[in-house]
């Protein structure tokens, strides 16, 4: 079965989020940027969800941490929790 390890920042906002992703893509480091900014508790450990299988995390989430590249900053990825940028870190099909 398809594992995958993944990290995540959540705010509120698309408008944040998209900030945040041109941040990081201009050099910023995601952990640090999920730790200041990121409204989940996962944000105290720079973002990370640890590792989990299809069906574990919404389906928003799913579908982008099952088909995106890997070490890739994704999203904003909008799910009924708020806007989300992906990091996928590992995957194994």
């Amino acid at each position: 079965m398809a594992k995958a390890a993944a990290r995540h920042i959540l705010v509120s906002s698309e408008e944040q989020c998209q900030q945040l992703k041109n941040d990081i893509e201009a050099g910023a480091d995601f952990g640090e940027m999920a730790k200041q900014h990121s409204s989940c508790p996962s944000g105290a450990q720079g973002g990370d969800l640890g590792s989990f299988g299809p069906g574990q995390m919404v389906p928003e989430f799913d579908r982008v941490v099952f088909s995106a590249e890997v070490n890739t900053v994704q999203g904003p990825v909008k799910t009924q929790f708020g806007y989300h940028l992906l990091e996928v870190t590992s995957r194994t099909d």
